[in-house]
């Protein structure tokens, strides 16, 4: 059994979502790549969480082929790896289906920017890309649905290495980071900035967005050349 690094760090990503209240069932999955070797660890397909280990994850490779593993690999096998294929800068990727998040994807609508939580981890919405259309759908879907992210940052002028979170419209987040770990902390910033989003436009529907100078104040002190929040 060889990759164990990847394994285990794939494992771990993926026996956190249930903890989080990110998953339920087997609705989610979490993958880490080795960029050196050119291939990714991933969940197997609708195995519950409890009964995963590290050697049960999938060794794939970025055109979605099964390298190392016995078992079917995730549905959304494709689709990670496109991401990883197309973004070399990711080490990570979680797709959940953790239920603000979702509400706002089958909703269509991106995470408005409401409060100082949000803009500490991004300067912008939240992307929510729009449903597939019927000829991607009926091809290869998996495949598809990473194209439909891509071209979707592609439109909105965005890094994915400064925005690693979306929301497929219909579909549910993915998140990516430079680790699997980072990935993983990403899915649950997302699912709260959605449930505060919610939560306050249920409050005030009319509550307006954050403004500029509160959103550059929070994102520049986490993460601008003069950053203070945190130890050295």
């Amino acid at each position: 059994m060889t990759h164990a690094a990847i394994r285990q760090a794939a494992y771990a990503a993926n026996m956190q979502l249930p903890e989080l209240g990110l998953v339920l069932f087997t609705f989610g999955n979490a993958s880490a790549v080795d960029r050196k070797a050119g291939v990714f660890a991933i969940k197997p397909s609708g195995v519950p969480y409890r009964e995963l280990t590290p050697e049960m994850m999938i060794i794939v490779d970025y055109e979605g082929r099964v390298v190392e593993g016995n078992l079917r690999p995730s549905s959304d096998t494709k689709t990670h790896a496109l991401l990883y294929k197309e973004w070399s800068n990711i080490g990570g990727i979680v797709h959940t289906h953790s239920t603000y998040g979702t509400a706002w994807a089958q909703a269509q609508l991106p995470i408005p920017i409401m409060g100082t939580t949000h803009a500490d981890h991004l300067t912008v919405d939240v992307p929510c890309a729009p449903p597939m259309a019927d000829a991607r759908i009926s091809g290869n879907y998996e495949h598809e649905t990473g194209w439909q992210i891509i071209e979707h940052f592609r439109e909105l002028g965005l890094d994915p290495s400064e925005v690693e979170m979306i929301l497929v419209g219909n579909h549910a987040p993915f998140t990516w980071g430079k680790s699997v770990e980072k990935a993983v902390y990403h899915a649950a910033v997302l699912e709260e900035v959605a449930r505060m989003a919610y939560l306050s436009r249920q409050i005030n529907p009319d509550a307006p967005r954050l403004k500029e100078s509160l959103v550059q104040k929070h994102w520049q002190r986490k993460h601008g050349k003069d950053a203070y929040y945190g130890q050295q």
